[in-house]
């Protein structure tokens, strides 16, 4: 069919743009209660998080970096260095947030010692931890949260640099910011001393006269504690290159051993102990015997097979076969058991054996090692006086370099260029968590997710439910609308209301059924659905009874010829139907039967036959269609469901057009495709689609496929501008039929 535009390329082009937002907006009314149900969740999710969340209190304490200018000469000319450039600042925050500040913090508060500030910060119980922290992974620690907490703030267009610190304690919090101000000074001075040379000439050459004769004294002490073969071990408090003040290496020897052969005497005494028991004790009385899982195996494996042996002793006799075989299991579970005793009893003479070589070795080493320790202390006289002048010339050098670093520390006292503003309090109201900011990021997050939802459900749901998405799917003209019945009324009562809505909606697809050929009406019409149940019978009713009232003679047939429904419907006896015109068992005249409806008639589907997709196989069902179009103005079947049967599109293919009912909310798009490919295949006339049960409420958002289209109440039979057809495709008039005809133009 050729497509007619009423409005031009570039008016269609804006109002694509207004419908791609219009159907945004249909799907978030749509899901309403999946955004709602988003919102909620966020919200909940938001409240949870801040009550659950722990207080964190920020303290804070201020320092002011000043201008620094030293003196780098001796005379009156001054080279004045410029700190308050950006470089000097930016390295002021660094060394703020350093490394080696969080460690100076720890160490002036003890930190790594405190069992509860790792705790307190990282808010897990050490006692939960899998192994106790190791003194450097302690330390690291600390330092890690400390860096963590942190916080360094300047304050634009000043010398001022705010230093907090937040924690779940307010005091805490308090005292560790004020710790890092301080350090921070004690650092900056720190650095200050080691980069100056106040006249430490002096102490520097005494330094290097005592540090020559303190080499000399260590290297003849260790040349004759070399010849002399004397090692002395290091102590755990010993300097580091200072020589060896310990205990000598075979004093250590001899310690050593007499402590290993004190242990190997203890071991051989057990071990003798356990032997002599095992040799007197007889049977399986020995502890190690009776604690030996393999023996505790064998022995419960035996009690069972005794048990298992007196048990069905009662039935046979000792000498049958089965009782044979049980006693040799005994039997041979009970030399098992004697075997592994006798392994233990030998194991414990192997481990005695053992522990007796062992004593007598050790024994044999002490010995030796006494002459040797005698024999040292003789050669130790000279070694003890090489020691006492060392220990000499260590002290005088000790001292004078303590004096050296003195006088460092003393000569820059006086010079400090940063300061304490304010310091840091416990802040009376936590930090963290900020309940109207979480709340606020919640509620967005909570309409992101609940939108994100309804998208990806729109996306998800196959179901055909709203008028536009039979057209995209169909990529047929959707003729009316049909508005699902509220309960107890029924189909009959609301079509036989012209005031009803459903009234209303058949009197619109009456209409556009008129202008769907260019002959008007077509001559035979046949409604059809995918499946069951979707209405077809109460379409194919509607469109016969209005249409007679229009003063056409209607013949109106039953085509269900698995499942009737139609008689009922419209009052009509049973007896002969389509099912006899078909097997040639009448006529169509004495089929036809009359109904309280002015010029309609009908022909029910008769007996139920066994066979029906043969019945409407044959060339009866042609001459039928053929004799009914002569004496009626218009034949319309209710067709059977497509899915799954052969009669519908038999049907179909003799018929001038077809009409597909589909089910708002249960059909879905992959069963309208299939149902129009079948009836594709077999070459029948589609002329377009009905949506049945259609839930007016949840169309407010609007598609113009409303029950209203712009006529009056006045004439109930009045199709004039109800609904038209531009080239064989209904339009509805005002303005839902503008809208509709421009969702059509637009999606061709």
């Amino acid at each position: 069919m050729a497509r007619v535009g009423w409005e031009s390329e570039a008016a269609a082009e804006p109002r694509a743009t207004l419908i791609d937002v219009a159907g945004l907006w249909r799907i978030l009314v749509k899901q309403a209660g999946v955004i709602g149900l988003g919102f909620a969740l966020a919200l909940v999710a938001g409240a949870a998080v801040t009550l659950l969340t722990r207080p964190i209190y920020t303290a804070g304490a201020t320092l002011q970096i000043d201008r620094e200018a030293e003196k780098v000469v001796s005379s009156e000319e001054q080279t004045p260095l410029d700190n308050l450039s950006e470089e000097f600042f930016q390295t002021q925050y660094g060394l703020l947030r350093s490394r080696a500040l969080a460690v100076r913090v720890a160490e002036s508060l003890n930190l790594t010692r405190d069992e509860s500030f790792i705790d307190t910060l990282a808010g897990k119980p050490r006692a939960a931890a899998a192994r106790p922290m190791t003194t450097d992974e302690r330390r690291n620690e600390v330092i890690t949260l400390l860096q963590t907490h942190e916080g360094v703030t300047p304050e634009r267009g000043s010398r001022l640099v705010a230093v907090t610190f937040s924690s779940p304690s307010p005091a805490l919090s308090a005292k560790i910011a004020n710790a890092f101000a301080e350090n921070f000074i004690g650092a900056a001075l720190d650095r200050r001393f080691e980069s100056s040379s106040y006249a430490r000439d002096f102490l520097e050459k005494r330094l290097a006269q005592v540090k020559s004769k303190l080499e000399e004294s260590e290297r003849d002490l260790v040349a004759y504690a070399a010849s002399e073969q004397i090692i002395q071990l290091p102590t755990g408090g010993q300097r580091n290159n200072a020589p060896e003040t310990g205990p000598s290496l075979a004093s250590a020897n001899l310690e050593s051993f007499n402590t290993a052969l004190a242990a190997a005497k203890t071991e051989r005494i057990k071990a003798e102990q356990k032997w002599l028991q095992a040799r007197a004790a007889g049977g399986s009385g020995l502890t190690e015997i009776l604690q030996s899982p393999t023996f505790q195996i064998l022995s419960q494996e035996h009690a069972k097979l005794v048990a298992e042996y007196q048990d069905k002793l009662r039935v046979f006799k000792p000498d049958y076969p089965a009782m044979t075989q049980l006693k040799a299991r005994i039997d041979e579970t009970d030399r098992q058991l004697n075997l592994e005793a006798e392994n233990i009893r030998q194991s414990l003479r192997t481990q005695y054996e053992a522990a007796l070589a062992n004593e007598k070795a050790l024994a044999g080493q002490v010995n030796g090692l006494k002459s040797d320790v005698l024999d040292l202390r003789g050669r130790s006289i000279r070694y003890t006086i090489l020691q006492r002048e060392v220990d000499t010339n260590r002290t005088l050098y000790d001292g004078l370099l303590q004096r050296y670093k003195e006088v460092g520390v003393a000569g820059g006292v006086s010079s400090n260029n940063i300061s304490i503003i304010d310091r840091a309090e416990p802040p009376l109201l936590p930090s963290r968590p900020r309940p109207l900011l979480n709340m606020a990021l919640a509620a967005l997050a909570g309409l992101l997710l609940g939108v994100m939802m309804a998208v990806v459900r729109e996306a998800l749901d196959q179901a055909i439910r709203h008028p536009a998405d039979v057209e995209s799917v169909a990529d047929l003209p959707l003729l009316g609308s049909i508005p699902l019945l509220k309960k107890p009324l029924e189909p009959r009562e609301a079509l036989a209301d012209t005031r009803s809505h459903m009234a209303e909606a058949y009197h619109s697809l009456r209409s556009a059924l008129q202008f769907s050929t260019v002959d008007g009406f077509p001559k035979t019409l046949m409604v059809t659905s995918p499946w069951p149940g979707v209405g077809k019978t109460t379409t194919a009713f509607a469109i016969a009874q209005y249409v007679a009232r229009l003063g056409f003679r209607v013949l109106l047939i039953d085509g269900d010829l698995r499942n009737p429904s139609l008689r009922d419907l419209v009052g009509a006896e049973g007896g002969l139907g389509l099912s006899s015109l078909l097997t040639g068992g009448a006529l169509l005249k004495e089929a036809v039967q009359p109904t309280t409806f002015p010029n309609l008639f009908v022909v029910t589907a008769g007996p139920l036959a066994p066979n029906p997709a043969e019945l409407l196989a044959g060339s009866r069902l042609q001459l039928l269609v053929a004799e009914a179009t002569s004496l009626f103005d218009m034949v319309v079947f209710d067709g059977p469901p497509v899915m799954g049967l052969a009669d519908a599109p038999m049907i179909g293919s003799v018929v001038a057009g077809c009409l597909l009912a589909v089910e708002s909310g249960r059909t879905t798009r992959a069963q309208v495709r299939q149902s129009l490919r079948r009836m594709s295949l077999a070459g029948a006339h589609m002329l377009g689609t009905v949506l049945t049960k259609y839930k007016s409420n949840r169309a407010s958002y609007g598609y113009g496929y409303g029950y209203g289209y712009g006529y009056g109440y006045g004439d109930p039979y009045s199709y004039g501008h109800d609904a038209g057809v531009e080239n064989s495709k209904p339009k509805p008039g005002g303005l839902a039929g503008v809208v509709a005809q421009a969702r059509r133009l637009i999606s061709r």
